[in-house]
């Protein structure tokens, strides 16, 4: 009786994938999907490729509503881009020297070069930037509080000191994930320990059973800075606070700084031909406030989660701060709001924001009903609601407002927001595939799947990158409203364009000629007070011929029509979908981690 033979194809998927394509080379993988039908389906498992984008770039996309596309980021993670622009002052570009414009501002990306460094995460703080890179380590530029000065023979123990280009922390443990406040940061490690920046140079932790790891309850899976507060969400749910610049924090922080200041070596002083800031991490023996527990929330209806997800104890999965409050969201979409979080005697109650949560609620939002008008017309609803379900899945908030959104629904909220307060609408950011929401002071940045970086709200020293507005077609986004005001500008150097209400897309290739232009995807984007960055990645190398850029793209629709229909497969399942170029053969990503397979 002849045997039977089994080969690498009988091999059940499940164990391909989670045990034994994770132990192979990157590029070994590639090269399997190119064998037959059933490797090229196999080889591109989302879950697969994000998982290898963690281990091999220390990339979560964590900070986004992503779902889909992370092996084309894989494959083109091997040179990202860094951009900034907006307001220049403290250093907060980390460009030397600045481009000439109309308004003596930076009005639009300019690319920070940062060499040897793979950027995969980017933060945004009130004068400041910090980039994560694939080895985990935090670069900086700026100044992290801006508010005084520091003198030239201070070092960045002094959280005054501003770094004009980029500098590299050197920290005790690889960073996974960053978050900053106004004047303040936090930090991630490998190890799950919360590290605290008031300066760059002395990052402390505190000593506390509340955050020591030894179980879900005291494990951090997330951290949110807040105007001046910080917070911590653990595996189980809980939310811990704490104030760095008040109370007998503030008096334990005053008292180890006296007593670090004796020890030169302390003081991170950074010599002119070094780019390393020398970090002294210490402690604070302090307990943060653990914060009031959810109240009875009711089952949401049609969010489209499966039963077994339905079943599933409701809790804290991301929060999101802003001036002395944190929005909340759960595992099953519901929205929830804090306030009075200026100190631990003002905490108040978590309030459900049904508004926000209930696809009911929402539908009766006045820009999904046809109205009639006073000629006795009815007008067609701003905006269609598209789909059966809703299921709040990430929410972003700095300074004033906050934002509850899917890939196919963005909602708005302001401090003020009550439980029986409607969210605003834009109706230009429904059913487009929204992943990220950044904030600044006063403007506004929204990414889609497809990789573009749509922006709106104030000027604000050239935040919302738009373009130079004396250069702009009178009119136009981010351009002034009539020529008048736009020769006064060019005269004068001052004077604001009106402000941007319809997000408009950022183009990452100013400068080029109309023949040159090139195509760039952008994957993150980070914001503060008056400026903004993003990393970028170019859709093809040199070689790929303009026309061929097409085929990377589709018209965007909500992900409960498209996304989760299956993997980014070819033309014809909708969304924006990777097709490989022929005849290019994608290499593994260079300098990958070793011991990683990349």
């Amino acid at each position: 009786m002849a045997t039977q033979r089994t080969g690498i194809a009988d091999i059940p998927v499940e164990l391909l994938i989670d045990n034994i394509l994770p132990f192979c080379e990157a590029k070994d993988v590639f090269s399997l999907g190119c064998t037959n039908k059933f490797f090229a389906l196999v080889t591109t498992d989302d879950m697969f490729w994000k998982r290898r984008l963690a281990v091999d770039y220390n990339f979560t996309g964590s900070e986004t509503a992503r779902t889909s596309g992370w092996k084309f980021i894989y494959q083109r993670l091997r040179k990202p881009r860094v951009f900034v622009w907006g307001e220049k002052d403290k250093g907060r570009l980390g460009l030397q020297p600045f481009p000439k414009t109309t308004l003596s501002d930076v009005p639009f990306p300019v690319e920070l070069h940062l060499p040897g460094v793979r950027v995969v995460s980017l933060a945004a703080s009130g004068m400041a930037f910090h980039a994560l890179d694939a080895d985990g380590s935090v670069h900086i530029w700026g100044t992290l509080n801006g508010t005084s000065v520091a003198l030239r023979r201070d070092g960045f123990s002094e959280p005054h000191k501003t770094a004009s280009t980029p500098m590299k922390l050197r920290l005790p443990a690889p960073t996974r994930s960053i978050s900053c406040g106004r004047l303040h940061a936090l930090t991630l490690d490998a190890n799950s320990t919360v590290w605290n920046f008031r300066s760059w140079g002395r990052p402390f932790r505190l000593a506390s059973p509340s955050l020591d790891c030894s179980s879900p309850e005291t494990t951090p899976v997330q951290i949110e800075c807040g105007w001046a507060f910080s917070t911590v969400l653990t595996r189980s749910g809980d939310v811990y606070a704490w104030w760095p610049f008040g109370g007998d924090f503030e008096a334990k922080y005053r008292e180890a700084m006296a007593e670090l200041d004796k020890d030169e070596y302390t003081k991170a002083i950074v010599p002119d031909d070094e780019t390393v800031i020398p970090c002294h991490a210490w402690e604070i023996h302090k307990d943060p406030v653990k914060l009031p527990v959810l109240p009875d929330l009711p089952d949401l209806p049609a969010t489209g989660l499966s039963e077994e997800e339905c079943k599933k104890e409701t809790k804290l999965i991301k929060i999101a701060a802003f001036d002395n409050c944190l929005v909340g969201l759960t595992n099953k979409g519901h929205v929830l709001k804090i306030d009075g979080l200026t100190d631990e005697e003002s905490i108040q109650i978590w309030r459900y924001l049904p508004n926000y949560s209930e696809m009911d609620k929402v539908k009766e939002h006045s820009a999904f009903r046809a109205i009639t008008g006073d000629d006795g017309q009815e007008r067609s609803p701003q905006v269609e609601f598209s789909s059966d379900t809703l299921h709040i899945t990430h929410v972003s908030a700095h300074f004033n407002s906050f934002f509850a959104y899917s890939s196919s629904m963005v909602l708005k909220g302001e401090i003020e927001t009550t439980p029986e307060a409607l969210p605003t609408i834009i109706p230009e950011l429904q059913n487009r595939s929204v992943i990220s929401v950044v904030l600044g002071d006063y403007h506004f940045g929204a990414l889609t799947s497809s990789g573009k970086l749509l922006t709106w709200g104030q000027y604000s020293k050239g935040a919302l990158g738009l373009g130079d507005p004396g250069k702009l077609p009178v009119g136009s986004p981010g351009g002034f409203a009539d020529e008048e005001r736009r020769v006064r500008a060019q005269n004068l150097g001052h004077g604001l364009p009106p402000n941007v209400t319809v997000p408009s897309e950022v183009r990452f290739d100013h400068g080029l000629k109309a023949e040159g232009r090139v195509e760039r995807y952008c994957f993150a984007a980070a914001s503060s007070g008056w400026h903004t960055g993003a990393l970028v990645i170019d859709l093809a190398g040199d070689d790929v011929p303009p026309e061929h850029l097409k085929q990377y793209f589709e018209a965007e629709v909500p992900r409960e029509t498209a996304f989760n229909r299956g993997r980014w497969m070819g033309r014809g399942r909708g969304g924006w979908i990777h097709r490989p170029l022929p005849g290019i053969h994608m290499p593994p990503p260079a300098g990958a981690m070793p011991g990683n397979g990349a």
